[in-house]
């Protein structure tokens, strides 16, 4: 689950660890920069448009990234699954990015380039961009570049790129200059499994919360809208968490009733595809029984979150407020950039 997102910028693989938290406002952020009017907003007129924006700071950290919410929309199972394995075990989560990290870096596959910083610290490996006012999006086929994958009956997700092939081993997309205040406020603590905040910085992109006074990212349930926590330590530690008080729509949102009385229907997602095993694979040992899938794969419902999004998106109509929306843009990857 992880191994797709692994070799991101600590800044922003950390936006996207806290965003998957909060599904149906990923979703809602990648509606709205389909509108052709939102996603050609830059710099100051992109900030003041996001002000207004109810979502996370984490959620509205991807807008300037929006190929990154495009990729989590699209795989909306596997971007709750991974949320829900970061908010069950932040530290196990944390630690597995840093064991795919030396695994690619022992294999040589991970080194410093001149768009991204591999810098070493002790037994901690942490990405950053080499020019800090522009960040580059690491494109690249995880069953290549983590070598021996450690459980070849799940090989590693892999969401292919518009323009690249998939025997592609490493390289970049496109350069995305950097939006103040949305990059930035934060820092990966590695050694403690923890997101420490720059709490002014928070507290200005945190719109219509009260401010913050703890000095690390804690999930707010808040912006779950709904959303039922898969597992039953998670459910418990935020009980109540799943209704939201009830408040003015925003952009045709509907509150919806609380999900464990309610059987979603089926809706097809768009699923994740699975990179090929490389061929230096080793088969398993003989066994009676299928090997475990490795941790992080218990989870997801994102049909669930379909179920919400098609309520808003019911109202929005039947209300007669629909904004010009660009449903009909066209789903192209991640384009641009070179390779190595």
């Amino acid at each position: 689950m992880l191994a797709p997102i692994a070799l991101y910028p600590d800044a922003l693989l950390s936006q996207i660890l806290m965003a998957a938290t909060y599904p149906i406002e990923v979703v809602n952020a990648d509606r709205w920069l389909q509108n052709p009017n939102n996603a050609s907003l830059h710099g100051d007129a992109l900030d003041h448009a996001l002000q207004e924006q109810p979502w996370d700071p984490s959620v509205k950290s991807l807008v300037p990234f929006p190929q990154i919410l495009r990729m989590m929309d699209d795989h909306l199972t596997w971007t709750e699954n991974l949320g829900n394995a970061f908010l069950a075990n932040q530290a196990s989560v944390m630690d597995s990015v840093q064991r795919l990290r030396w695994n690619a870096k022992n294999a040589g596959t991970l080194a410093s380039t001149p768009q991204q910083r591999v810098v070493v610290d002790g037994q901690i490996i942490v990405l950053e961009p080499a020019d800090p006012q522009i960040v580059y999006v690491p494109y690249y086929n995880p069953a290549v570049v983590y070598p021996g994958w450690a459980y070849p009956a799940y090989p590693p997700y892999f969401f292919p790129w518009f323009g690249f092939e998939v025997g592609f081993g490493f390289g970049f997309g496109i350069g995305y200059p950097v939006l103040w205040p949305y990059w930035g406020w934060h820092h990966c603590n590695w050694r403690h499994h923890r997101f420490d905040l720059d709490r002014d910085r928070f507290n200005r992109i945190n719109f219509g919360r009260p401010p913050i006074t703890f000095e690390d990212w804690r999930h707010d349930p808040w912006h779950r809208h709904g959303v039922r926590y898969r597992d039953p330590e998670v459910r418990a530690r935020f009980r109540g968490g799943e209704v939201r008080p009830r408040q003015g729509n925003f952009r045709g949102y509907v509150e919806p009733p609380p999900t464990h009385n309610v059987r979603p229907q089926r809706i097809p997602s768009s699923e994740p595809h699975r990179a090929p095993a490389p061929q230096t694979f080793r088969p398993p040992a003989p066994q009676t029984s299928r090997p475990r899938a490795p941790a992080f794969e218990s989870y997801g419902h994102g049909a669930e979150v379909r179920v919400h999004e098609r309520r808003g998106i019911q109202s929005l109509k039947s209300a007669g407020k629909a904004e010009g929306r660009a449903d009909t843009v066209g789903r192209g990857g991640f384009g641009g950039g070179k390779t190595r």
